[in-house]
């Protein structure tokens, strides 16, 4: 997909940061880096973040974390909510798409978040999360929510 709205700086930036976070990895057992870089939305002053992550494995298996969760949990714990978009990349495949858990994950900010994906020519995939994701669990479906929006 090719409809986005982030400038070109602001993609490359997000890819780059990517990049740069996969080098921080603590892959030991699948050899496997990926990092993540996630664009806040403007603060009170205007002020945009690219906050990143990378994945960290365990030597029990189902305690790793994805990049994506990384740099979202990052964020949150440094007072954000708010994102407009998410550079994924990996060392070893392109384009690295998001697993299940993460896709989840990233859905509860929001169906209109970006995802930056990059092709190993370089060239740049561009989706929303809400169409990756189309029928996510959201605070919709808990009943104290759902009445409350209704």
């Amino acid at each position: 997909m090719s409809i986005s709205n982030l400038s070109h700086e602001q993609v490359k930036q997000l890819l780059a940061a990517s990049h740069e976070a996969y080098q921080y990895s603590y892959v030991p057992y699948s050899r496997f880096p990926v990092g993540a870089a996630i664009l806040t939305e403007p603060d009170a002053q205007g002020q945009r973040q690219i906050i990143k992550g990378c994945n960290i494995e365990n030597a029990s298996f189902g305690l790793a974390i994805c990049a994506e969760r990384v740099a979202i949990t990052k964020a949150v714990s440094e007072g954000h909510r708010k994102f407009s978009a998410m550079a994924i990349t990996a060392k070893h495949t392109a384009p690295c798409f998001c697993c299940g858990t993460c896709l989840q994950f990233i859905r509860e900010f929001g169906a209109e978040i970006e995802i930056v994906f990059e092709n190993p020519d370089g060239s740049v995939l561009h989706y929303k999360i809400g169409d990756m994701l189309p029928y996510a669990f959201t605070k919709d479906d808990l009943p104290e929510f759902a009445e409350e929006a209704g």
